[in-house]
């Protein structure tokens, strides 16, 4: 080991120095394509070592008891019940159903199947709580349907995209899980906290809809009115989705469960939908089972490898000496804020939500925690969250790697990528507004937020 002693010692960095150095080689590491999670456990267990002067014995002491403290903690359970929820309600059939209440209500007016789109994705965010689920699930449902009246390629993409992105915002949501963890927050007011900017979102979306068709009509067909009768049939088949709603979210709220409680009967709630809908056999339960594993496993280590990091970057003292130096700057909170959400919406074009939330908060949460907005400590946190959230979820839909956009284009070889990009600049536009609409009046986000 005199090997590392002696590498350690020819770089002659400090703790503080090795944290900041830290963040350009993970970005370069991940520019690389190496896995996020992967990049921040090395960037972590590597300067750990620099940092201890070329010791390896006390990260692998960390090793032992860092993996045993992330994963112990209770509140991770609630992530593969509502990822186990999501799988469900994508086999039960409920999208469908969804697409073709929303589709009845609204399908004849002038772009009214893209606007029944997402709506259909709003309903099923609240049972999926995955942007990238919501996005592939409702691609499948509505595509064909948007093609068969008439929609343009790069319309049609961009608008569900854009409407997948509602899969994270409106509770239960388990991005909002993983900040509320990090951030030590109360879960079930961020979930209500999210309640009224998700719905924000969605009316956003369709109005930017009816703006765009306006612009450019030869880009939505029409289709014909359905009778009153079948609007209200259809309506009625959503039932299970607005009963697992209601029982879950309405349980958190009420103070009859826990989060994660609700998470798991809303999973087995889904799971008896799509059994009595004769959806669930046994390859498909085997499937939904391997999926959530999957998905959980990529998301425990991305946890695994952010903790590591953020340890490292709590003994170098970056982040503590970065929230003194923009408080003795004597900066307004709201120009810190604003500078910190314009980073998010940069680097989310470049990086998945989850691994911004894990990478970043924890850097600036401190910052913000220290600004004086004239709210509650706690208040600040949970509006400080779902601004994040809003601006990486934007991420997920802007050009050149919005993740939404490769998910729903690959379900549209025909639809050019280019103007995908045009189309969705409209509804990023949107996002915007609402955000400087939620960073000037953030009574908007704690309206429904108990004190």
């Amino acid at each position: 080991m005199d090997w590392i002693k002696d590498v350690v010692q020819f770089v002659g960095f400090s703790r503080l120095e090795l944290g900041f150095w830290s963040f350009p080689i993970l970005l370069g590491l991940i520019f690389l394509r190496a896995p996020i999670g992967l990049a921040m456990f090395m960037c972590g267990v590597v300067g750990w070592i620099f940092a201890m002067n070329g010791n390896p014995i006390p990260i692998m002491a960390k090793l032992k008891s860092e993996t045993y403290t992330t994963f112990s903690n209770y509140s991770l359970t609630i992530i593969p019940m509502f990822l186990l929820m999501g799988q469900f309600a994508t086999l039960s059939g409920m999208s469908s159903a969804l697409f073709k209440a929303a589709e009845s209500f609204l399908g004849h007016r002038r772009g009214g199947v893209a606007m029944a789109s997402v709506g259909a994705c709003a309903g099923f965010g609240a049972i999926c709580g995955s942007s990238l689920a919501t996005a592939a699930t409702m691609g499948r449902v509505a595509l064909p349907e948007l093609k068969r009246y008439g929609y343009s390629g790069g319309f049609s993409t961009a608008t569900l995209a854009a409407g997948g992105t509602l899969g994270i915002l409106i509770p239960p949501s388990v991005i909002l899980v993983i900040y509320a963890i990090i951030t030590e927050q109360n879960i079930a007011k961020l979930f209500l906290a999210a309640f009224i900017p998700g719905l924000l979102a969605a009316l956003g979306y369709v109005l930017t809809i009816s703006i765009y068709v306006r612009l450019y009509p030869a880009s939505a067909g029409t289709r014909p009115a359905v009778p009153m009768a079948d609007r209200f049939k259809a309506l009625a088949e959503t039932w299970p989705v607005l009963a697992i709603f209601a029982v879950v979210v309405g349980g958190i709220y009420a103070g009859w469960f826990t989060p994660t409680e609700g998470a798991a009967i809303g999973a087995a709630g889904t799971g008896i939908v799509a059994l009595i809908g004769g959806n669930l056999t046994w390859r498909v339960l085997g499937e939904a089972l391997i999926g959530t594993a999957k998905t959980t496993a990529m998301i425990f280590f991305i946890v695994l490898g952010a903790a590591l990091y953020n340890n490292f970057l709590a003994l170098s003292g970056a982040p503590q000496f970065l929230a003194d130096f923009v408080l003795s700057q004597g900066f307004g909170p709201f120009f810190v804020l604003s500078v910190i959400l314009l980073f998010y919406l940069v680097f989310g074009c470049l990086m998945d939500s989850l691994s911004m939330i894990l990478l970043t908060v924890p850097i600036f949460f401190p910052v913000i925690s220290g600004l004086d907005f004239g709210m509650t400590a706690e208040h600040v946190a949970i509006w400080f969250g779902i601004l994040v959230l809003i601006v990486v979820e934007v991420g997920l839909i802007t050009p050149p790697v919005g993740m939404n956009l490769f998910i729903i284009n690959a379900m549209d070889r025909e639809a050019p990528m280019t103007e995908t990009y045009k189309a969705v600049m409209f509804f990023v536009g949107s996002d915007i507004v609402r955000v400087i609409l939620l960073v000037a009046f953030p009574a908007i986000t704690l309206f429904l937020v108990p004190s």
